[in-house]
């Protein structure tokens, strides 16, 4: 797709003066576009729009919003993309528009709402999914778009009204997604506030909407923190949190398509995705022919022990925690703020380190790739199962062993297992299945849908409608 950045620079710009002067996203509050200045009206109204929707519409009027939804995201795009690297300061415009164009087409309607019935000489008991009323949803920086538009399409199938509570590092692009749903959703004749959010998010603001009587089921997509206090509401909590995938290589790969799998999946969208692949764990005996190969992916091989040094003190600061200056920035930016030199718009960095080196350990969200050595397939399994650190998110593995990949995926027991792809296949990108970018590792949904947002409710007609 050829696209002109000058003209999306100008539109982008043009958003946001536009968000600014008329008090759409940043001042006062909108009720036609979902957005607010308050939390206690945001939920109200969309404690009120819920009411309504249930009462007065029936699936296929949810599955007709939809629908616009789609189609107004899908027009909308280009700009998402943009405003998204803009508005955060991460990623890469051509993945998040590959992100958002998947999350729009991929994500599940009220088809994911499917009953269940039972009959027998007493009668017939049928179970069905129903809201839960206002969920209450926290979305990361890292992907803001892309969250907003699977939670809303998934959670408006169910039934449901949401408030959401964006990260202040992506108040904008999230504003102005939400801003196109509620567009899109009055256009098809749906009630106003289905979707909210206030202009002014934070940590306060989170706290009040978790804490709120009306807000019936919380959702936290972010770290650790994030979901911790989310399931500590007494309330019924989905959290969606950090992940640190291993991608395990053993001596039957396919080498030379592993290389580029592996590149792909760890550089796309600079790394931000938490499926990425994180840290490579690979057979010695084939050690040297991938790490040849991936050399051959417009990497950046840092061979240097003192280089590699000096990335790790601007990675990380003094105390040891994670510089976020550096989160979802290009490979380039960083080895130039490291001092070392790099002309070339390369993709990601790649090194051989020691199993306990802090890139290993921590999440790192960049284009670095460091890479461990071991001496068997055994090895890497314990290896890469240790490095998980029982996050249960998603782990890779390259391997034409079905004993080999079987056993890693019984001992990693993550939430999503990729075999000999990219790690994004295993968001249906380039793989089978839905997507989505709440993935429900701590608290066991998985990859969140439509029926992640319902509750199960039965009812029983006892002596009649058997006809067997």
């Amino acid at each position: 797709m050829a696209i002109d950045t000058m003209d999306i620079e100008k539109v982008v710009k043009a958003v946001l003066e536009k968000m600014d002067t008329e008090g759409h996203s940043i001042e006062g509050q909108s009720p036609q576009n979902g957005i607010f200045s308050d939390m206690d009206m945001a939920i109200e109204a969309a404690w009120k729009a819920q009411k309504r929707f249930f009462k007065e519409y029936n699936l296929e009027d949810r599955s007709r919003i939809i629908k616009a939804m789609r189609e107004d995201l899908m027009e909308n795009v280009e700009l998402l993309a943009r405003l998204g690297v803009d508005d955060s300061g991460m990623g890469r415009y051509e993945d998040k528009l590959v992100k958002n164009k998947l999350t729009i087409e991929k994500t599940p309607g009220v088809e994911d709402l499917k009953a269940e019935a039972y009959t027998g000489d007493s009668g017939i008991a049928l179970i069905e999914l129903s809201p839960y009323g206002v969920i209450g949803a926290i979305t990361p920086s890292t992907n803001p778009s892309e969250t907003v538009i699977c939670n809303s399409i998934g959670m408006i199938a169910a039934g449901n009204s949401v408030v959401f509570s964006p990260h202040p590092g992506a108040k904008n692009i999230s504003m102005k997604t939400i801003e196109i749903i509620n567009n899109a959703i009055k256009r098809a004749g749906g009630p106003d506030n289905l979707v909210v959010t206030v202009d002014n998010p934070s940590i306060e603001n989170a706290q009040k909407m978790m804490t709120h009587e009306k807000v019936k089921m919380i959702v936290a997509t972010g770290g650790p923190g994030v979901v911790k206090s989310a399931m500590s509401k007494g309330k019924k909590a989905i959290g969606a949190g950090a992940g640190n995938p291993p991608a395990l290589v053993d001596e039957t790969a396919d080498i030379e398509k592993a290389a580029r799998d592996i590149i792909a999946g760890c550089s796309f969208d600079n790394n931000l995705p938490c499926i990425a692949e994180k840290e490579v764990i690979v057979v010695d005996s084939v050690a040297d022919y991938l790490i040849f190969s991936m050399n051959k992916e417009n990497v950046y091989h840092l061979e240097n022990r003192a280089d590699i040094d000096r990335l790790v003190k601007i990675v990380f600061d003094e105390q040891g925690r994670l510089n976020r200056k550096y989160v979802g920035k290009d490979a380039k930016f960083i080895l130039n703020s490291a001092g070392i030199k790099c002309e070339e718009d390369v993709r990601a960095v790649i090194m051989e380190v020691e199993k306990d080196h802090p890139f290993v350990l921590e999440e790192l969200m960049m284009p670095i790739l460091p890479i461990v050595r071991v001496k068997d397939v055994e090895e890497g399994i314990n290896l890469a199962v240790a490095v998980e650190q029982g996050n249960r998110h998603t782990a890779i593995m390259h391997s034409k062993n079905i004993d080999n990949l079987t056993r890693f995926a019984r001992e990693v027991e993550t939430t999503i297992f990729v075999k000999n792809a990219p790690s994004f296949a295993g968001l249906g990108y380039g793989g089978e299945g839905y997507a989505t970018f709440t993935i429900a590792g701590p608290t066991g949904e998985g990859l969140t849908s439509a029926r992640s947002f319902a509750r199960k409710r039965k009812c029983s007609l006892v002596g009649g409608f058997s006809i067997k």
